[in-house]
């Protein structure tokens, strides 16, 4: 399978997934500019809707799947090309554990990495319970290796393994996605430009892509070097405190109510904020409500009701802090 949740092939059990995504075997040529496909698939293992964009230097993929069972199996694939692969993780979580290099790989939901895996032979499990989506930006072996060469040190370093073809990725342990990264991929996907002009705009967008996250994994090593991490205990607390917040979005708790609720003080939580999601606790709703803002927008809710939703003070608040974010107006971005 070419685009399975690990973009590899599956095993002979499981041979339907291998028609599925034929359009990464053969990348367009510049002529040709960009090649894009939406397909369901229906298994007795699966279902699953995938988004497909290939360019001459990049394969993308978004999916949505939901597995109605447990564990599968990969064997390798000769047909698929030898890339580096930007991984988000939006929903769901999986295991993959690769006979070939001895090693376990854990997806979890909101959690990003860049990868190389020059072959796969072995099971995955997914839960079973909620829909696995993911997004990945496949970039073609020497593209990733002319854009790291004059880059920051760790991607020279993840490009030296590359060239070497030795099983790599960027962070040891799976990062936060940052808004921007998110926003970065909404944007990828609700592209509406046309021949060069859209090949320009989401080859653009990759490459953005690959900074935000090579500077993620700058930060977060400077962050390590700097301070001691929160506990095991504390990182519960704050991610417990940011799904609480986000699931009272409309009428959040004031900071100290919050830290009473997830069984942490206001300074640690303060900090473990900052240190884990690279924003203040407010500052992080702000932008989880902008975004789900943006989103209602684009699918044509007025204004005004997003405004009043979302518990801004008037249309012209929701409007200033809606441009500083992107830049544009809510008006805008509805035409």
């Amino acid at each position: 399978m070419n685009i399975a949740p690990m973009g590899i092939n599956v095993g002979k059990d499981y041979g339907a997934w291998k028609n599925v995504g034929g359009s990464f075997e053969q990348f367009p040529d510049q002529k040709q500019f960009i090649k894009e496909s939406r397909d369901k698939y229906s298994f007795s293992f699966s279902e699953a809707e995938l988004f497909q964009i290939t360019t001459p230097n990049f394969y993308i993929v978004y999916g949505d799947i939901l597995f109605k069972q447990h564990q599968l199996f990969f064997t390798p694939s000769n047909k698929v090309p030898d890339m580096v692969k930007l991984r988000f993780t939006l929903s769901g979580n999986g295991t993959i554990y690769n006979q070939v290099n001895k090693k376990q790989y854990i997806f979890n939901a909101n959690q990003q990495n860049i990868i190389y895996m020059p072959e796969l032979d072995g099971t995955g499990e997914y839960d079973t319970s909620q829909n696995y989506r993911f997004f990945e930006v496949h970039f073609a072996k020497e593209k990733f290796l002319q854009l790291a060469e004059n880059a920051s040190s760790s991607l020279q370093a993840l490009a030296d393994h590359l060239d070497a073809g030795r099983y790599a990725q960027m962070a040891e342990q799976d990062l936060p996605i940052s808004w921007a990264m998110h926003n970065c991929i909404q944007e990828i996907l609700n592209c509406t430009y046309e021949g060069g002009l859209k090949l320009l705009f989401i080859e653009s967008k990759c490459t953005e892509l690959l900074v935000l996250q090579a500077a993620c994994f700058e930060n977060a090593t400077a962050r390590n070097n700097q301070a001691v991490l929160p506990s095991a205990h504390d990182k519960d607390c704050i991610y417990h405190a940011r799904d609480y917040l986000i699931q009272h979005i409309h009428q959040p708790p004031s900071l100290s109510e919050l830290a009473k609720i997830c069984g942490i003080n206001e300074y640690k939580l303060k900090q473990g904020f900052k240190g884990l999601f690279d924003k203040s606790v407010f500052g992080y709703l702000s932008d989880h409500k902008l975004n789900q803002a943006k989103a209602l927008l684009l699918q044509g809710t007025p204004i005004k009701s997003v405004a009043f939703q979302f518990g801004y003070s008037s249309v012209q608040h929701f409007s200033n802090a809606f441009k500083q974010k992107f830049a544009v107006s809510p008006g805008k971005m509805r035409t």
